[in-house]
């Protein structure tokens, strides 16, 4: 028999729901979910009706989510999962990289962004990160959401960075360039735990409460 996962007595399980068409990457998925520690997939789903019928019941705490669904699309699924389970977190899985997919997305309720395909790693940081209280993204999709948010700036406006001390700085530098939580702890030698808190003293201190909106700011006074 296979051994039990054992975890911390003060660590949550997170559950996770998978809502993807196609058959063979959803049973790929629900594997990397099951086989890492602290994660547990609760349902699989083939498209945005069942998701609808079924996950409000089962009250996952992250859904993994393809935008391109039969029928009804994978961002108008994100609209009604958000409005029946209060704290619902949604990841989009997506090939596409325009930037109107990606903003319907976000508007939608989802708080996060990656491409197809994925790395197994990467999707569980991302997993961990949205619950910690990030937003990731694929760098290719923060370059994206910088861009759709170049327009001049007041001259006379102060820089928002201006009030972040020096580590902030690094940090924030890292985040636009779309690093995930990992990875800037990795880069600067700090710990996840560490990280998260720069993060949210960033987010406070540019009044912002997401990375898009930190980077749409940082890019208005570039």
């Amino acid at each position: 028999m296979p051994k039990e996962k054992r975890l911390p007595a003060d660590q949550k399980v997170i559950h996770v729901a998978i809502v993807e068409d196609q058959s063979v990457l959803r049973c790929s998925l629900k594997r990397t979910v099951s086989s890492a520690p602290g994660l547990e997939c609760i349902a699989t789903c083939a498209n945005a009706e069942q998701a609808i019928q079924e996950l409000p019941a089962l009250r996952p705490d992250v859904v993994i989510m393809d935008i391109n669904l039969p029928a009804m699309s994978g961002v108008e699924c994100v609209s009604h999962l958000v409005e029946k389970i209060p704290g619902v977190l949604i990841i989009m899985l997506t090939v596409y990289d325009h930037t109107d997919a990606i903003f319907d997305s976000l508007k939608s309720g989802a708080c996060g962004y990656l491409h197809k395909p994925v790395r197994g790693s990467e999707l569980i940081t991302a997993i961990r990160e949205v619950v910690a209280g990030g937003s990731p993204m694929s760098a290719k999709v923060a370059r994206l959401v910088v861009q759709a948010f170049c327009r001049p700036s007041p001259a006379a406006e102060p820089k928002p960075e201006n009030n972040l001390s020096e580590r902030e700085r690094d940090v924030l530098d890292l985040i636009l360039q779309g690093y995930l939580y990992k990875q800037i702890a990795d880069q600067l030698n700090l710990s996840v735990y560490t990280v998260n808190f720069h993060i949210r003293n960033i987010y406070a201190k540019l009044q912002v409460h997401s990375r898009a909106e930190a980077m749409a700011k940082m890019r208005n006074h570039s």
